[in-house]
């Protein structure tokens, strides 16, 4: 198992597979590098290396109970990065770890970044206030920190039903992706995941997607009921100077997972390109 120190004294845990161009993957919310178990087989099949880790406070990183904000999850992407030495990245975020990626690459890559992308992700902002009229109200994001603190085992299945699009006529529902996602999130810590809220949802990276010169595609679900695409992808690719947008009819937050075909092919062709 695979561990680095970061300054603070936090471990986070990581995978370093295979050999070629390097990709490193970014996972969201509340969850670890396991649910890139898709692209990360699919890209070294074709002669990547791919790079993917558990950030603090989840999957089997330590369970450090602080500092869980954009900034130090960027800060500690950077650390793993210069301690692996690695040089013409293409940075992978989905859902909260898309927030990540553009934080890492307009503040922190010091040159190391080639491409990014944004899956499904939360960038320029998710909360609604005078800035964002149109956002998602804060209640949502105080019910989700009260069924996080007071519920948490049998909320993280039920998030799974939205999650992956289950609750939609003719959706094939596999427990086996329910127990995972399940699985994923109970390994991390309650603080971890509490404090995330408030990273995920209030963030604004409106200055970072403005500032960021480096090719980045924007892959969003119209259907996805977690972050809500109008508010999310639509909103960032009009601030990006270099950035291209795909949208998909139909498909879910966890389009990683239940489209992963697409997904993937849709990734390739741009980083090849």
């Amino acid at each position: 198992m695979s561990t680095l120190t970061l300054k603070d004294g936090t471990e986070i845990f990581y995978k370093d597979q295979g050999q070629g161009p390097v990709l490193m993957f970014h996972h969201g919310w509340p969850l670890s590098s396991d649910d890139w178990d898709a692209q990360v087989i699919f890209f070294l099949q074709r002669g990547y290396r791919v790079i993917a880790h558990d950030r603090r406070g989840h999957g089997r990183s330590s369970q450090n109970i602080y500092n869980h904000t954009i900034e130090q999850y960027a800060s500690d992407a950077a650390e793993l990065v210069e301690f692996l030495d690695l040089k013409d990245v293409v940075h992978i975020g989905h859902s909260t770890g898309g927030g990540e990626v553009i934080r890492y690459v307009n503040k922190y890559a010091n040159g190391r970044a080639k491409k990014a992308v944004l899956i499904s992700a939360v960038p320029p902002i998710m909360v609604q206030n005078e800035s964002n009229p149109d956002g998602v109200p804060m209640e949502v994001f105080d019910n989700i920190r009260d069924q996080t603190l007071n519920n948490r085992q049998q909320f993280y299945i039920d998030l799974t039903i939205p999650f992956y699009g289950y609750n939609r006529e003719g959706a094939v529902i596999k427990e086996g992706v329910q127990r995972n996602w399940w699985r994923q999130g109970m390994m991390g810590g309650i603080v971890a995941h509490y404090d995330g809220i408030k990273a995920f949802s209030e963030t604004d990276f409106r200055e970072d997607l403005q500032a960021v010169e480096i090719p980045v595609l924007l892959l969003h679900g119209e259907d996805d009921q977690i972050v809500p695409i109008e508010n999310a992808a639509i909103k960032a690719a009009k601030l990006l100077k270099n950035g291209k947008l795909i949208t998909y009819p139909g498909f879910p937050h966890g389009m990683p997972t239940t489209e992963a075909e697409t997904i993937n092919n849709d990734i390739l062709a741009f980083i090849t390109a």
